[in-house]
């Protein structure tokens, strides 16, 4: 499975990079690929590219502040999820969305 995210939060600095982490970590000992862009204080890093895009089985974006460039995932599945939730149940995000793609 190919997991591609972007994790935000009103003040764009610790909570948005800890969610990331987290997402990517849980991912990753499933076995998926895993690629979390951040938009924080200091800009977007980690900027997912169009390719990655194209070839992500799903999307998760935090949804406690509007995420720039959203219109990039048209089309994708999309989960939203608050970034406390990301930094917090990340093993439990990616369990529901293991069997969610399992059902599809």
């Amino acid at each position: 499975m190919k997991l591609i995210g972007v994790t935000s939060c009103p003040s764009g600095v610790a909570h948005t990079y800890m969610a990331a982490e987290a997402l990517e970590t849980a991912a990753k000992a499933k076995g998926w690929y895993a690629k979390i862009e951040t938009q924080g204080a200091i800009g977007i890093e980690n900027e997912l590219t169009a390719a990655e895009i194209e070839a992500a089985d799903v999307v998760v974006l935090t949804k406690d502040i509007a995420i720039k460039k959203e219109e990039r995932f048209a089309g994708k599945k999309i989960v939203r999820v608050t970034v406390t939730q990301a930094a917090k149940q990340a093993p439990e995000i990616i369990a529901k969305l293991e069997s969610m793609l399992a059902q599809a």
